[in-house]
């Protein structure tokens, strides 16, 4: 095998990488693969897919239930058209070395209601040719019970529903799967029992994971200060990572760690402390929100300034200075402005495509992504896949 084969096999057009050949392929590496939330810009995904042909990477597109939906979420993204956006990228910068992965399919409650919801997006996102899918019912946590067994008995209940609706739905096709056994953003992190627990019990009942979000001290979003600088986050627990990836090993699963919330983590801090391959995927939104508003300021500020007017009067709160306001609901913006970003100066549009590769080609020397499409290459020839997507 060549690097050139590599080259031209992602160069043609293809479908999204099943994302179980992601993480299968990268499985023994000290890679840990982007998953980039690109919001509302298609100039994002090419400026990612720009800088991972560079660097013979591959990647992960992925939008949450609450940005992407039938009804278009807060981002105005529908599951076809976010899958779309994403071929039309690869097709214009021709590397077509992507997995479509749908994140956080959330159950808050669990009625049978909001279950009949995530069905319909969970088949919505099938049809539309997701690759991967994170069903999530870490809202299910019990605290009033005293085991974990009764504490995570709804999150595994649940989520066996739509692992399984899910199975149903693809009719033999490969895809991967992502689980959540502790809620991202609680204070308290999630114990080693509790990922074991869950791990162990999804594969009694057929359900393999890829990947494990996990409870570790991180966060969705950004803070910022009074200036409006994102405060750095250093608050994710690589000790207790560490250790729950252990006693997975221990236990002879593959399941690794999907590392939400690094947007604020100080791109050195990822590359010196982040256990590379043992946490095996970094979920990457709120940053390339933060680019494509910091390009509006500069290239586009009468619209900037109304993305910002908007989100101040519907979300200002007496006492909170306003940039707080502006870093917590920015990304509510996108939905009622989307045909006006979809048509941005041709300049605004390069300058988000060469700011997303020039950010994209940090984190992937950060991540440690280079040569990763070639190990997913490696993967689908030596297994004879090339035929399977």
């Amino acid at each position: 095998m060549t690097s050139e084969e590599v080259i031209s096999y992602f160069e043609n057009p293809r479908s999204p990488l099943p994302l179980n050949y992601v993480a299968k392929g990268t499985l023994n590496s000290n890679s840990i693969i982007a998953a980039i939330n690109p919001r509302a810009t298609e100039e994002v995904i090419r400026g990612v897919l720009r800088a991972s042909k560079q660097k013979n990477a591959v990647v992960i597109f992925e939008l949450a239930l609450s940005e992407m939906s039938i009804s278009g979420g807060y981002t105005g993204y529908t599951p076809e058209l976010f899958a779309k956006r994403c071929k039309n990228a690869a097709e214009k910068e021709k590397w077509f070395a992507y997995a479509l992965h749908a994140d956080h399919l959330t159950v808050k409650k669990g009625t049978d209601e909001e279950m009949k919801t995530v069905k319909k997006e969970i088949e919505a996102r099938v049809k539309a040719g997701f690759t991967g899918f994170a069903i999530d019912t870490s809202f299910l946590f019990d605290r009033t019970q005293p085991s974990v067994k009764g504490q995570l008995e709804q999150i595994i209940k649940k989520g066996l529903v739509l692992f399984e609706f899910l199975e149903e739905q693809m009719k033999g096709r490969d895809y991967g799967l992502e689980g959540e056994v502790g809620e991202i953003g609680i204070t308290e992190y999630t114990t080693v029992e509790e990922a074991t627990y869950y791990v162990k019990s999804l594969k009694e009942n057929g359900v393999f994971l890829d990947y494990l979000a996990i409870a570790n001290g991180s966060k969705h979003g950004v803070n910022v200060d009074a200036e409006g600088n994102i405060i750095p986050q250093l608050g994710i627990n690589v000790k207790r990572t560490m250790e729950i990836v252990e006693a997975l090993k221990k236990e002879g699963f593959n399941t690794r760690i999907a590392q939400h919330g690094i947007t604020g983590t100080p791109i050195d801090v990822i590359e010196s402390t982040f256990p590379h391959g043992d946490v095996a995927k970094g979920n990457i939104g709120t940053h390339w929100q933060n680019v494509v508003y910091s390009v509006l300021e500069e290239y586009e500020p009468e619209l900037y300034s109304e993305m910002r007017t908007w989100v101040l009067e519907k979300y200002m709160k007496e006492g909170v200075d306003e940039h707080k306001i502006f870093a917590s609901n920015a990304k509510r913006a996108w939905k009622p402005f989307f045909n006006k970003i979809e048509n941005l100066k041709t300049d605004t549009k390069e300058k988000i495509i060469e700011k997303a590769e020039e950010e994209m080609l940090k984190f992937i020397n950060a991540l440690k992504m280079e040569n990763t499409a070639e190990l997913c290459y490696q993967h689908i020839t030596s297994n004879n896949l090339s035929d399977t997507y």
